[in-house]
């Protein structure tokens, strides 16, 4: 069953190594995080730290695993450390990462799940939202033969077949869970990646898996190998003794942890890759054959098939509570259209329906803004502050919809605007955006942005309902 509330750590926790693509060595820390702030990467070997959540809109490549990226700032193959964390129930974590990748450690997620452990998962106030699953979701890549279905279920389930041809000793096997908490840390966690020899080669002939070796990856032998060829390999792999063979066609008879390991290991890259959701989902996933793109592409789906769920969710409470609602960056990003650079309410903290909202925004020295507009002293535009009004009144008026993705906010009119003081990097705006009065879809609001309690600019605002 999926846990009631959310989860964090109560202390930090490290792991050292190389990344299996770039072969560059790195420090990833896990750190606690607030409820409601979700799981989030940070390359603090890059000038800017810029924090990456690790979900699906931040996908930017899935190759060779999955890469999250933002802004130009990337960070490869985070499947092992996002299955670990979504593994043990974890809500909330800043990752830190001193390079462009984490450590392959051993090709499994037990190292990373050793050091969450260690640092003591302990329970928050706030509740865990979760996904749940009341209608068939299908993908299928005919060319690669690959079938996904997740159906309705009391708990989160996967059911899992691989299959591989005659010449590889891998062949058909099969895996099911039926519980993370009962079944991830043992049976799934400690299974290490693989690959085929000829991936192998051509991988490393591409300047890829720069990282890998035989103390990180289990390789199936899928052709003869001849004589000529045990010198490179020995070069590829770093083997200082002889090349072998074991009978399960392993190179160097690399012993399995679990007679299935493949088919667990692709249950665990699964779970890494769902959990991009953003939220923990209710339901049994039945996969053959998927990999990291037909992983990612379900994720997609499943997004757009139940996004309208959840904002409807979010937007019933409010109605419900009538007083008070805390919504996240996460809500944030499905009620409103826009995207970084422009996306302008970091949190809203209070919602009273067709009545007042109060939103913040955290300036940042890193906003594009600041490139141009007085870099010598940087200053918010006031063109920005009134951008960022006119987004939390949208929510304001999305709020007061029967259908409110299906609707766009256009502001027809700023009047009686006022600038009282400079706003600039470090500084918190406090959005409070009230309605006056509102006529079938058109209405007007008054609005204020304050700093430290004090205002630092007005307006009266005015906008028009329509359809997308």
């Amino acid at each position: 069953m999926i846990a009631k509330n959310q989860h964090t750590i109560k202390e930090e926790a490290c792991v050292y190594g190389v990344g299996l693509h770039t072969g560059i060595e790195s420090k990833l820390t896990f750190k606690p995080a607030k409820s409601n702030t979700g799981i989030r990467f940070v390359r603090t070997d890059l000038e800017k730290h810029i924090e990456i959540p690790a979900d699906i809109e931040h996908v930017v490549d899935i190759s060779r695993g999955t890469k999250l990226g933002i802004n130009g700032n990337e960070i490869h193959t985070v499947e092992h450390v996002l299955a670990a964390v979504s593994g043990l129930e974890i809500d909330n974590l800043l990752i830190e990462l001193s390079g462009p990748e984490p450590p392959v450690m051993d090709g499994s997620a037990k190292p990373f799940v050793d050091a969450l452990l260690s640092a003591r998962i302990i329970e928050q106030e706030a509740v865990r939202k979760k996904l749940i699953i009341d209608k068939t979701v299908t993908f299928n890549d005919p060319a690669e033969e690959v079938d996904i279905h997740v159906t309705p279920s009391d708990r989160f389930r996967i059911t899992f077949m691989v299959q591989y041809d005659d010449e590889v000793n891998i062949g058909t096997q099969y895996y099911a869970i039926y519980s993370l908490s009962d079944n991830f840390i043992n049976e799934i966690a400690p299974a290490r990646t693989f690959s085929l020899l000829g991936e192998v080669e051509s991988l490393k002939d591409k300047g890829l898996i720069k990282g890998g070796n035989l103390d990180n990856a289990i390789v199936f032998v899928d052709k003869p190998i001849e004589d000529s060829e045990k010198e490179k390999l020995k070069e590829l792999f770093n083997i200082k003794d002889k090349i072998t063979i074991g009978e399960k066609g392993i190179l160097n008879n690399r012993k399995l942890r679990y007679p299935n390991e493949p088919v667990r290991h692709k249950i665990l890259d699964l779970i890494g890759d769902l959990s991009l959701l953003g939220v923990p989902m209710q339901g049994h996933v039945v996969a053959a054959r998927s990999g990291h793109r037909s992983n990612v592409e379900l994720v997609k789906k499943i997004r757009k098939m139940f996004n309208k769920q959840f904002l409807q969710k979010e937007f019933s409470k409010a109605r419900k509570e009538q007083e008070f609602i805390s919504i996240d960056i996460e809500t944030i990003t499905k009620i409103l259209p826009h995207r970084y650079p422009f996306l302008m309410v970091d949190r809203i903290t209070k919602l009273t329906p067709k009545n007042k909202i109060i939103a913040i925004k955290n300036v940042s020295v890193n906003e594009p803004y600041f490139i141009g507009h007085f870099p010598e002293k940087p200053i918010m535009p006031g063109v920005m502050i009134l951008e960022a009004l006119g987004q939390a009144g949208g929510v304001l008026l999305l709020n007061s919809l029967a259908n409110p993705d299906s609707k766009l906010v256009m502001f027809t009119s700023m009047d009686k605007v006022k600038f009282r003081k400079v706003v600039t990097p470090g500084d918190q705006l406090q959005l409070e955006v009230s309605m006056i009065r509102q006529k079938a879809n058109f209405t007007v609001m008054e609005a204020a942005a304050y700093v430290n309690g004090k205002m630092v600019a007005s307006a009266k605002l005015s906008a028009a309902i329509t359809e997308k």
